[in-house]
This record gives C-alpha cells, structure tokens and sequence, in this order.
C-alpha cells in the first residue's frame, strides 16, 4: 500500500516523520532512482526506496509493555532460587520480552519490557543519561542528607552523579524525596540514601526519561505502549503529519 515517504521512513524505525521530512527535502531520499519530493508516496513492495543510497526496509515489529511491578518479584526471567520473576507477570503478552533495566526485589513501580535490543541499549548504556526518577519513602534526618544526596558520591569506588532531590511531604517521622538520576548502578538510590544516613521503607520508579507511570496500572498490571508513549522513551517528540 502506498504511503508517504516520511511515514514510511520512520515506519522503518530510521527517524521520526519531521526529521524524515528534512532528509526528503535535502535530497537524502530517491524512489526507483529519482531523488524524491515533499508529498510523494511509495509502496515497498513495489518501489525501490533509498535513504543516503541504503534501501529503506521494514523494521521488525517489536512489543512494548509498561508494567507496573509489585514488590516481591525479582526483574529477571528466571530465578534461581524459586523467587517470583516479572515474567510471570507479563506471559499472557505471548512473547518472549526482558525488562529493560531491574527493580530490586523490594522496589516497586514503571518496569518497561520488550524485545527490542536497541531500545534496551539506548535506554542502559550511560552514555544516553536516561533520566529515572523515584518516589522514596524514608526516616532520618532529611534536612542532613539532602546536601549529601544532591552532591558527587562514590559507589564501588566510582563517582556517581549528583541525584536531583526534592522533598515531598511528611508524617508522623515518614519523609517522602523525589530522586532523580541517570545512572543505574544495582540498588543506587537505596545505597545513597544509606550513604545520607537514611533508611529506605519504599521505593517506587515514577518515571524513565519522558514517559511517566500510568498511575491507572495497578500493582502487578501491565499494558502496552502506545506510538506516543513510544516516542517519548525514545525522546522524540510527537509525530506531525
């Protein structure tokens, strides 16, 4: 079926619909060898599309699954020592999908799982600082260990960056800190929280990158992305026509 080239190429996974529009207009984009034009339409089936003189091919179609993890389950797909695992949670999905980055067993909240190793490695790898933020619930005094958590720390005998804070509300001795980081070293927000002299009761991830938890998820539940929801975990903004 044919559809305009800017769809198609970000279609393929290349780019989003602007920046493909850009390219057509650079003259980057060729159909059946003639260099393409803002407002034409191919069908890959038919037509022969280049981008820089590479052929334009269907991606893969990935699944995208926003879990809202309970505690109690470890984030791998088999565990060793019997334990609950987050695959169990998402198996009525019916594929094979990991989750992109762990939750300790005792934190909860936005666990993303996919199939998709590229998503996974731009999300991991540190050079993207993809933002994670958490809502922890904590004793001690917070007034010390706030300077402490929003300046450089050392974990494993490695710096680690500032966390942004901010301080939420508090009962009866219960302080709860919004924490921000874009590193994700094993139980990081736990052990700097430790490092300020506090004690962590709860934990929940918020938030990665741009796409925030759907708070209708109850513990446990799962659903997929949607095309908006998928481009802001990959920081492209909305797609235009």
């Amino acid at each position: 079926m044919e559809e305009r080239l800017q769809k198609l190429i970000s279609a393929c996974g290349l780019t989003s619909r602007r920046k493909a529009e850009e390219w057509i207009n650079e003259g980057r984009v060729t159909v059946n060898g003639a260099v393409a034009q803002l407002g034409d339409r191919a069908d890959l089936d038919r037509d022969e599309v280049k981008v820089d003189g590479h052929p334009l091919r269907l991606k893969e179609e990935h699944i995208y699954l926003m879990l809202n993890k309970p505690r109690g389950y470890v984030s791998t797909l088999s565990d060793e020592k019997g334990r609950k695992t987050v695959a169990q949670l998402v198996s009525g999905c019916g594929r094979r999908v990991w989750p992109v980055g762990r939750l300790d067993l005792d934190s909860e909240g936005m666990l993303i799982l996919t199939d998709d190793g590229d998503l996974t490695q731009r999300l991991l790898h540190p050079s993207h600082e993809v933002e994670k933020e958490y809502l922890v619930w904590v004793t001690g005094n917070v007034e010390k260990a706030l300077p402490v958590l929003a300046s450089p720390m050392e974990l494993d005998g490695e710096p680690i960056a500032p966390a942004r804070v901010r301080r939420g509300r508090s009962t009866g001795g219960v302080h709860q800190l919004s924490v921000t980081i874009h590193q994700g070293k094993n139980r990081q927000v736990r052990r700097m929280c430790d490092q300020a002299g506090l004690t962590v009761l709860r934990l929940k991830r918020i938030r990665e990158g741009a796409l925030p938890l759907d708070r209708t998820l109850k513990p446990g539940q799962w659903r997929p992305l949607n095309e908006g929801e998928l481009l802001a975990l990959n920081g492209e903004p909305p797609r235009g026509e």
